[in-house]
C-alpha cells in the first residue's frame, strides 16, 4: 500500500533532494562518528557473547568429566587427557578476545563474559577433586591464559556453584562406593563442605537478590551432604554396597541436585 505524496503547505508536491545534494549540518560529522562508535561496539558485544557461550559450554563439559571421577586425589589420565582437551578450547576462545578486553571493556561486557562464573566453577571443583583444597583468587586468576581478569565477583560467585558440584559427587560416589569418600588425610567430603560452609557464613552478607539465592542453595547443598552422612551412620548398615536411592525412598528429597 502506497504511503501517499508528501506536500507543503501550499498544497504542492515535494521533492526529494538529490543525495549528494543533501546539506550537512555542523553536528553531522560527529553524529557519523557516533555511529561507527556504536557499530563497533555492537560487533565486539556480539563477538564476546559468542566466545563466552563457547567458554561456558567447555566449563561444563570440563564439570561433566569430573563427575566421572571416583575418588579424591586420584584422577585416571583418560579424564586428565579430555579435561586438556576442552581446556586448549577454552584457551584459543579466551586468545580470540584477549585483545579487546582492557580493564575498561572488561566491566563494560561485565553481562557477556559471565562465562567467567562457569570457568571458576570448573576449576575449583577440579582442584577440589585433585588437592581437596579450596583454589585460591591467585590460582583462579593464573588458570586464565593472557592475563584475562577475573573479578572477586566472578570468584566469589564461581565458588558459590562448587557447593552444588561437591553435593553432586557426595551422592553418587556414596551410592556407589556404600560409604563417604576420604582424601589421602582421612578428610570426608562431608567435613570439608561443612568447612567451605562455615566460611562463607562468616561473610559479610550483600544484599542483593542475586547473593541472597547463591547462599541459600549453597546451605541446601551442604545440608544434604549432611543427611546423606546421617543417613549412613543410622542404616548404613541396612543398605549393601552399590545401593543407590529409590524414587520413594526418603534420601531422594534430601539428596537430589539443586
Amino acid at each position: 500500500m502506497s504511503g501517499g505524496i508528501k506536500r507543503d503547505r501550499d498544497g504542492s508536491a515535494r521533492t526529494k533532494p538529490a543525495q549528494g545534494n543533501t546539506p550537512r549540518g555542523r553536528f553531522h560529522s560527529m553524529f557519523e562518528n557516533f555511529r561507527d562508535e556504536l557499530d563497533e561496539h555492537y560487533d565486539l558485544k556480539e563477538k564476546i557473547a559468542t566466545a563466552s557461550r563457547d567458554i561456558t559450554s567447555q566449563s561444563k563439559k570440563i564439570i561433566f568429566a569430573l563427575h566421572r571421577v571416583k575418588h579424591l586425589n586420584q584422577e585416571p589420565p583418560a579424564i586428565d587427557r579430555d579435561i586438556g582437551a576442552h581446556l586448549d578450547k577454552i584457551h584459543d576462545s579466551m586468545r580470540s578476545i584477549h585483545p579487546y578486553l582492557n580493564p575498561v571493556s572488561r566491566y563494560r561486557y561485565a553481562s557477556s563474559l559471565r562465562c567467567l562464573e562457569e570457568f571458576v566453577e570448573a576449576m575449583s571443583f577440579m582442584h577440589y577433586l585433585r588437592h581437596q583444597k579450596l583454589i585460591t583468587f591467585e590460582e583462579a586468576q593464573a588458570s586464565i591464559p593472557l592475563g584475562v581478569l577475573i573479578t572477586p565477583h566472578d570468584y566469589m560467585f564461581g565458588v558459590f556453584d562448587l557447593f552444588g558440584e561437591m553435593m553432586r559427587f557426595a551422592t553418587v560416589t556414596t551410592a556407589q562406593n556404600g560409604e563417604m569418600l576420604r582424601g589421602n588425610d582421612g578428610r570426608t567430603i562431608l567435613a570439608d563442605i561443612q568447612e567451605l560452609g562455615c566460611s562463607f557464613e562468616l561473610l559479610r552478607r550483600s544484599p542483593t537478590k542475586e547473593y541472597g539465592n547463591k547462599m541459600h542453595a549453597a546451605r541446601q547443598s551442604v545440608q544434604k551432604v549432611e543427611r546423606l552422612g546421617y543417613g549412613l551412620a543410622v542404616r548404613g548398615s541396612e543398605r549393601p554396597k552399590g545401593w543407590i536411592p529409590d524414587m520413594k525412598d526418603d534420601m531422594v528429597e534430601t539428596v537430589s541436585p539443586i
